[in-house]
């Protein structure tokens, strides 16, 4: 199920809010905490802390890429959900266009298991590093194609949180996401206006009550598609 509540700011687009969390959809190019210098304060967080000053962040979405996120209200709600994240009690799907065909059995789900590590002389790149690169897991589950313009729609379903690790594990299997100006070949990254990636699903129990909260955001479409469905 799908809670939403109004937004008190327009800038902020609001899911869902009560007394311990606040659900939120990030729009793509807007960051998730302040970055390094006056012209990267602008962010969620900081919108979010206007209107909601016990509001604190628990985790991050790429600047680049849409969707759910949430946080919490107050330090108590925050060592919670930080727990749940880390013990992976929290469930997240993605949604992603990306370049080809990509097959997999219906209703199946494809594992990618690849290290990730820095790629250090191109920070902040990551690279599939075999040597030294951390654990870093992936499902994947391919929904339809566009054989018109040879794209695929795919849920992916990340098992570890390392940084950029679908767009990574995405480039590596020879799939780049559209849009993804650090990992895709020029002429895909040129393909979309923005990254075709969005956070669709947010799964966990509630940091008070326990009760289980379920948030979907099924919206993301590449521009002028026409898929079919599997």
């Amino acid at each position: 199920m799908t809670f939403r509540a109004p937004a008190l700011d327009p800038s902020i687009c609001l899911v869902y809010a009560d007394d311990a969390i606040i659900v939120l959809d990030k729009p793509s190019g807007l960051l998730s905490v302040p970055g390094r210098g006056a012209d990267k304060q602008d962010c969620l967080s900081a919108r979010v802390q206007a209107e909601y000053a016990d509001a604190m962040v628990v985790h991050r979405l790429d600047m680049a890429t849409s969707g759910l996120i949430v946080m919490a209200r107050g330090a108590l709600v925050q060592r919670t959900l930080s727990e749940a994240f880390a013990n992976r009690l929290v469930a997240k799907r993605y949604q992603a266009v990306v370049h080809g065909e990509v097959t997999t059995l219906v209703n199946e789900w494809r594992v990618i298991d690849l290290p990730i590590g820095v790629d250090w002389p191109n920070r902040p790149r990551r690279v599939v590093d075999q040597l030294n690169g951390k654990a870093s897991i992936t499902r994947l589950q391919a929904n339809d194609f566009d054989a018109t313009q040879r794209v695929s729609h795919v849920t992916l379903e990340p098992q570890t949180g390392r940084t950029h690790q679908l767009r990574v594990h995405m480039q590596a299997i020879g799939h780049p996401i559209l849009g993804d100006a650090l990992y895709a070949p020029a002429a895909i990254a040129a393909r979309s206006p923005r990254l075709l990636l969005h956070a669709s699903e947010l799964g966990f129990a509630h940091p008070l009550t326990g009760v289980p909260m379920q948030f979907s955001l099924q919206r993301l479409k590449y521009p002028g598609d026409h898929h079919t469905k599997r």
